[in-house]
């Protein structure tokens, strides 16, 4: 079977580049070895985020915000996005400094999205608040969506628009030779001219496969939901000098995160919760919120993702000539992902992509 492009990596990163290819009529195959957004893209924590990007990704950060803001032009969805802004806390005078340096630096890039609150406005935002803080840095137009209605909406619009998804297909092998790629799978053979690697956590063998290795680490954050409350709070938290991701969502359950791992066997896709590290997570909450002492929670979960030595991700043309790569986004690629398949897809019919993407080099290893 032919087609125009393969796409390896039925998540978002996945589906976004099959459907930006097929808004400009180009044909694609999605293949997974699992089903659409098993690992990564349906589990994370849904953060559309501009804030604390690493400054390599401000930019494109910035136009996937803008993307997100419009999301159900592009596919027939609102994912369930809301937009409260995100704030990190500053707990003391040097939280602050920290802060308002970062703020500077975003400033000096010529960027305004990132600002710097008093501790009347950050009250005003969450009164619930512990009361020693003295203010805080937002980004008023960053918000959360759910991962799993985005996965599924950027597969559904990408589908209806002709792109093929062969969900459960493992591939047997990748060859290349003078008309394009060739992968052999149990349903048979496929070729097409172009190749892209969006494999998540497993996206370093598929480099491998190219001859280009990449120093890829599967790893497991973990995620834990608590039992339904009143709303008290709107913005996404997190702290300066604390890992934490704290957000109410819509149901009135708290999702919170921080950065915390769990124990994986990446051979056999499986996870095990690390309480203790959890418990971590579940003090710091109680840190800045202490009225959530008795709060039950209710599920914790782990989902695979691949993460980079720089935590930075790889958005890049192969050696290759008419092979790409889209992986590695050490969980923080989900805002990303419309903009990622815009700038893969522009690569591959454009040659070149308006985006500076020179930080994101395959190379770059």
């Amino acid at each position: 079977m032919k087609t125009d492009v393969l796409i390896i990596g039925g998540g978002l990163m996945g589906f976004s580049v099959a459907l930006q290819l097929a808004m400009r009529g180009v044909a694609s195959l999605v293949v997974d070895k699992d089903s659409a957004g098993r690992h990564a893209s349906g589990v994370n924590a849904g953060g559309l985020r501009q804030l604390n990007r690493n400054p390599a990704e401000i930019p494109i950060s910035v136009a996937a915000a803008k993307m997100w803001h419009d999301i159900k032009s592009l596919v027939n969805s609102d994912c369930d996005a809301h937009f409260p802004g995100q704030i990190r806390v500053a707990e003391n005078d040097a939280d602050m400094q920290t802060l308002q340096i970062r703020a500077k630096l975003v400033r000096d890039l010529g960027f305004q999205h990132e600002e710097i609150i008093g501790a009347e406005e950050l009250y005003r935002l969450a009164p619930t608040l512990v009361a020693h803080c003295k203010g805080a840095l937002i980004c008023r137009n960053d918000g959360y969506a759910r991962p799993f209605h985005a996965l599924d909406a950027f597969r559904r619009k990408a589908c209806s628009l002709g792109v093929q998804y062969l969900p459960y297909t493992r591939i047997d092998a990748i060859e290349h030779d003078k008309k394009g790629w060739r992968l052999s799978l149990a349903k048979g053979e496929f070729r097409a001219p172009v190749l892209v690697n969006c494999a998540g956590a497993w996206a370093g063998r598929i480099a491998a496969a190219l001859d280009e290795q990449v120093p890829l680490k599967p790893s497991a954050p973990m995620l834990m939901i608590s039992e339904r409350l009143p709303r008290f709070i709107d913005p996404v938290f997190g702290a300066a000098s604390r890992k934490l991701s704290f957000k109410q969502m819509q149901n009135g359950t708290l999702l919170i995160g921080g950065a915390h791992m769990a124990e994986l066997d990446f051979e056999q896709q499986k996870t095990s919760i690390n309480w203790a590290k959890l418990a971590v997570s579940a003090r710091t909450v109680l840190a800045l919120f202490p009225q959530l002492e008795n709060v039950r929670i209710v599920r914790s979960w782990a989902g695979i993702e691949a993460f980079m030595p720089d935590n930075l991700p790889v958005i890049s043309r192969s050696k290759y000539s008419d092979a790409f790569h889209a992986f590695g986004f050490s969980a923080h690629g989900f805002q990303l992902s419309p903009v990622v398949g815009k700038i893969i897809s522009q690569l591959i019919l454009d040659d070149h992509t308006e985006f500076d993407i020179k930080p994101f080099s395959i190379e770059r290893f």
